[in-house]
């Protein structure tokens, strides 16, 4: 499956995509407040490639001019996030390299995954969060049309060995069919 905005192409993880992971991974401003270590090594990358961005609706972002894989978006699906036990509600994650940040990108991305989402997969709610002190990821997520509904104190955060402060997003089929108009 591969899905195409206006400036980038959303495709499935390859193992040759290891080393472009690695070059944004490895960043200390990128994981750790998404709540995951910045990567050690290449082989630590192609790891995550082939046990974490293996879901069925996991993407590598990419620009169109090179598709050189530039962040990660994904719809974790039933039985692979913990804010819904739906099948027609989904969790949305991302993330993308500190080079491209505030450019867009990755409100471009989502939207393209909302429809994908609504149409195609039949969602009716998607879900969205972020930790306290991520102005960005909260601020793409407004951008993409996603509305607050609560914040919970103590949240374990198992990669990063600590607990913190969630909030959580969320927009439904209705209120983005709406922004469609």
């Amino acid at each position: 499956m591969i899905l195409e905005t206006e400036r980038m192409i959303l495709r499935r993880w390859e193992e040759s995509d290891a080393e472009d992971l690695y070059k944004y991974a490895c960043d200390p401003d990128v994981g750790p407040i998404a709540g995951w270590p910045p990567h050690q090594s290449t082989e630590e990358s192609l790891d995550v490639i082939r046990n974490v961005f293996c879901g069925a609706e996991a993407y590598a972002v990419c620009l169109k001019t090179d598709r050189r894989a530039i962040g990660a978006i994904e719809l974790k699906l039933n039985g692979h996030t913990d804010m819904t036990e739906r099948d027609d509600e989904c969790e949305m994650g991302f993330w993308i390299g500190k080079p491209f940040w505030g450019q867009g990108l990755i409100p471009e991305a989502a939207k393209e995954l909302l429809r994908h989402a609504f149409e195609e997969l039949g969602m009716n709610r998607v879900w969205c969060g972020y930790y306290d002190g991520n102005a960005k990821s909260r601020r793409a997520q407004e951008k993409i049309g996603f509305r607050y509904q609560w914040t919970t104190e103590g949240v374990d955060v198992p990669l990063m060995h600590e607990k913190r402060t969630g909030h959580v997003n969320c927009i439904t089929k209705e209120e983005w069919e709406e922004k469609q108009k």
